[in-house]
């Protein structure tokens, strides 16, 4: 049974590995190899990571032992990363994450929420009720790596 709870110190190995996957696995099928490596590479330094995934304290999904999705939503309502494990898609995880960050943008009184979007995410973002506000070209590591600003008006 899988259950969300909010981020420990600790899970940062696993919430890469599951970034790496979800990117390798599922992306897979709208960018290229170089885009993709660009955008994960095998290692990142683990100093940096750690930094990271601290700083915007997702809330992680766990089923048993293991995490196998997580995300974050910043008090400016700035959905930053938002990743199911490569292993487990269109499982109901990534709506389940969705659902939580709903409840914590109605703790937080945020009028909407927004994030950059991969290609690949857009489809769900949307049956979430997000717009597309902007096609992207952000370059990452030398690659174009394109997405689209997406965003939610409050309806929670």
């Amino acid at each position: 049974m899988i259950q969300i709870r909010r981020f420990q110190v600790g899970d940062e190995p696993a919430l890469f590995r599951i970034y790496h996957s979800a990117i390798h696995q599922i992306a897979c099928r709208d960018y290229t190899q170089e885009q993709l490596d660009a955008w994960a590479p095998a290692a990142l330094d683990p100093v940096l990571w750690s930094a990271r995934m601290q700083g915007i304290a997702p809330f992680v999904a766990q089923d048993g032992e293991h995490a196998v999705g997580y995300a974050d939503v910043q008090t400016t309502g700035y959905i930053d990363h938002f990743f199911v494990s490569g292993c487990r898609p269109r499982q109901g995880i990534g709506a389940m994450l969705m659902r939580r960050i709903h409840e914590e943008a109605v703790v937080l009184r945020l009028p909407e929420l927004s994030s950059d979007v991969s290609r690949t995410a857009q489809p769900f973002f949307e049956r979430h009720g997000f717009e597309v506000v902007e096609q992207r070209s952000p370059v990452l590591r030398g690659v174009v790596i394109p997405n689209a600003l997406m965003r939610k008006s409050r309806d929670w």
